[in-house]
Order: C-alpha cells, then sequence, then structure tokens
C-alpha cells in the first residue's frame, strides 16, 4: 500500500494540478477535502516560505501524514510588492478570486503596460512525520494585463502574461501552466527531493 503524501489545500484545481506535477512518485497523493474536519490554520507569516512552512507542519501533525503544503502569490512591481502573501485574500474575506482580480486592475488602472512587470512566486515545503522539513522555490516572471482574458486556470491566472509569452495563464491552458508555472519549478524541484528519497529507501532496503 503507498504512502500518502498529502497536499496541504482544499483547493480542488490545485489538488488538480499538484496532483499532475507529483504523477508517478510511489506516494498515493490526497487533498484535504480527504480529512475534512481539520481546521484551517493561522496564515499570519511575512514571507510565502513562512506560510509555507507553517501549514506544512501543521497537518503533519495534525494528520500524521507525510504533508506538502505550499503557499504562493503575485508579486507586482509597481504595487511594492503587493499583493503578496495576501494574494489569496486581496479584496477581503472571504476571498473571491473575481474580486480579487477586479482590485488588481483598479489598482494599476493608470499603470502603463511597461511599467506592469510581476511575477508568480510559489515556495512548496514538505514536512515528514520525524520533524524534517524541506523547502523549495519556484518563480515565473511576466505582466499584468489590462483586462482579465481566458477561462482556464484559477487565481490571476486571467490577468497574468508570462515573459515570452502574449496570453495569459489563462488563455495558455494546464499544459502550458505546468511546464512553465512558478508551482510546476517548486514543484518540480520538490519532486526531484522526493524521488532522491525513494531512491534512497530503496538502496536501503
Amino acid at each position: 500500500m503507498p504512502e500518502i503524501l498529502l497536499l496541504g489545500t482544499k483547493n480542488e484545481y490545485k489538488v488538480a494540478e499538484l496532483t499532475g506535477l507529483l504523477e508517478g512518485l510511489p506516494w498515493r497523493v490526497t487533498g484535504l477535502n480527504a480529512l475534512p474536519d481539520l481546521p484551517e490554520p493561522l496564515e499570519d507569516g511575512k514571507t510565502f516560505a513562512e506560510n509555507a512552512l507553517m501549514k506544512a507542519v501543521y497537518y503533519q501533525q495534525a494528520s500524521g501524514y507525510t504533508c506538502v503544503a505550499d503557499d504562493s502569490g503575485i508579486v507586482v512591481d509597481a504595487l511594492d510588492g503587493a499583493p503578496g502573501v495576501y494574494s489569496a485574500r486581496y479584496a477581503g474575506e472571504p476571498s473571491s478570486d473575481v474580486e480579487n482580480n477586479k482590485k488588481l486592475l483598479r489598482e494599476l488602472a493608470e499603470i502603463p503596460e511597461g511599467a506592469r512587470t510581476a511575477r508568480f512566486v510559489c515556495c512548496a515545503v514538505i514536512a515528514h512525520p520525524d520533524g524534517r522539513t524541506h523547502c523549495e522555490t519556484g518563480t515565473v516572471e511576466g505582466r499584468i494585463a489590462f483586462q482579465s482574458r481566458g477561462v482556464s486556470g484559477f487565481g490571476y491566472d486571467p490577468l497574468f502574461i508570462p515573459a515570452g509569452f502574449e496570453q495569459t495563464f489563462a488563455e495558455l491552458g494546464p499544459e502550458v501552466k505546468q511546464r512553465i508555472s512558478h508551482r510546476a519549478r517548486a514543484f518540480g524541484k520538490l519532486r526531484a527531493y522526493l524521488e532522491s528519497i525513494h531512491e534512497s529507501r530503496s538502496c536501503n532496503s
């Protein structure tokens, strides 16, 4: 029976995306919806890495499973790095992708195209039952569009145009996004780490 690898998120879009990125590993990947009674931890870190670590350790200790959690968001240069760690609740609580996108467009209404540079950042942390933790970071540079475009993806995908493209993540679709996104890059590194663990176990068994 494969060991469970718990993803510290209830977001079904993110679970599907991360499951695809971790496909083929000798773990049974599951999201938090399999453990609906677990309350969510307070996310009050000042950085993506702090929040990811808090979530990974909390869910690992609460469930007993090896847990992977990430914290990610969009960093806009013209807004001095906002929304940053507040990306998911930029327009207030309860959070809404539509309202968050509307607020970002309002904040950038007077900003010309050349100054709309931004990047997606993802910090992914794995917490093991023995107390070990491991963090990986991925980023993707780009710019903010003047209006929402596309129907694929979630979060700020309809507004973010990755460097080297003219389409938003929501227009490019999951195949391209899973190859170049911040989350793909962070979890690609994390996947290599998990593969090294599996290889080490196989050699010692």
